[in-house]
């Protein structure tokens, strides 16, 4: 639909309490520690919009780190499966970037690809996304070259650029006209004010470099780009689009709980085999499947990639591993 509104600086408040007032959580960055990351806000004075982006990525909003999935009680020789309701609660994320926004996209390719996740799109389904256009980036951005752009609005309900007075608010979808549409005096009419957006040059083509993967699955490049790596896992744990899960029984002698929790595949305990065998032990073979996942199987298997070029993973990474400048490396034939 992309319908562009005007929304003044002084009305981002009024959009805030309406929203609140509709009974819906509003997550949205906030300067805390020295850092801005996403917490819930009462009014807009809290937001911090200045920051180019949060260290953690906002997925745990649809597929939290920790969630029960399963209960169960023993008693009488018998067994008492019990289903759990997801919890869905109404929230608008505010303020999360372009490259944010896009993740969801990913995610929801691994989540309805076979079977449809109750639990995840019961959340997805209660989730607004008003994202932000970037003005500025640093060197980990690299959003441009795998499909997206600081402008994009792939993933937003509501796109807002700042510029002079407030924010080009553009309607992208159904359920961001229906947020705009609560409080209609503090969207106005388009006044044509020009978009200005980061300039990004692209770095990489994405298409290349899936292509060069065909051919280099046992380069010794792998070796020598993961010998800083620890396999802490970090890069997983902030990345917007990544998705591998454990499943955890919790239970005593009377009764028992499953949980779904995060995980990733750069640690060594991901495959090994109870007989005690690793079908990727090094961390060589652990940091090509990673780079292998996003930019080969993803898009063999959903037409389209598992990366979204926040640079999360770079920024977290404490042996400072930039994984543009190592897919640039990969990319090249």
């Amino acid at each position: 639909m992309a319908e562009t509104r005007f929304l003044p600086s002084e009305s981002l408040d009024t959009f805030v309490k309406a929203l609140r007032r509709d009974g819906r959580r509003v997550l949205a960055p906030t300067a805390r520690d020295g850092r801005a990351e996403l917490n819930p806000v009462e009014a807009a004075a809290e937001i911090d919009l200045e920051g180019l982006q949060t260290a953690l990525s906002a997925k745990e909003t649809v597929f939290p780190k920790v969630e029960r999935i399963l209960e169960y009680s023993l008693s009488g020789g018998g067994v008492d499966l019990r289903d759990v309701a997801p919890k869905a609660e109404p929230t608008v994320l505010l303020g999360v970037r372009p490259c944010d926004a896009a993740g969801f996209g990913a995610l929801d390719a691994v989540f309805n690809w076979d079977t449809r996740d109750r639990f995840f799109n019961a959340r997805r389904e209660a989730l607004a996304i008003v994202a932000v256009a970037c003005t500025r980036a640093d060197d980990a951005c690299f959003c441009t070259s795998v499909g997206g752009g600081p402008g994009s609005t792939a993933g937003s309900d509501i796109l807002l650029t700042p510029v002079q007075g407030g924010f080009l608010a553009e309607l992208v979808t159904e359920k961001g006209a229906a947020l705009a549409a609560l409080c209609p005096d503090a969207f106005r009419p388009d006044p044509g004010l020009e978009k200005k957006v980061a300039d990004l040059p692209m770095a990489f083509d994405h298409a290349a470099l899936t292509a060069s993967l065909q051919g280099r699955f046992e380069d010794p490049l792998w070796e020598r780009q993961s010998l800083r790596c620890l396999g802490c896992g970090a890069c997983a744990f902030v990345c917007p689009s990544c998705v591998c899960f454990d499943l955890v029984e919790e239970a005593d002698a009377r009764e028992g709980r499953r949980l779904r929790t995060w995980d990733t595949c750069g640690t060594a305990l991901f495959t090994l085999h109870a007989s005690g065998h690793n079908p990727r032990e090094s961390q060589a073979q652990r940091w090509r499947q990673r780079v292998y996942h996003k930019f080969s199987y993803y898009p063999e298997r959903y037409g389209r990639l598992g990366c979204v070029g926040c640079g999360k993973c770079t920024r977290a990474c404490p042996v400072d591993m930039d994984l543009q400048e190592h897919l640039l490396e990969a990319a090249q034939a």
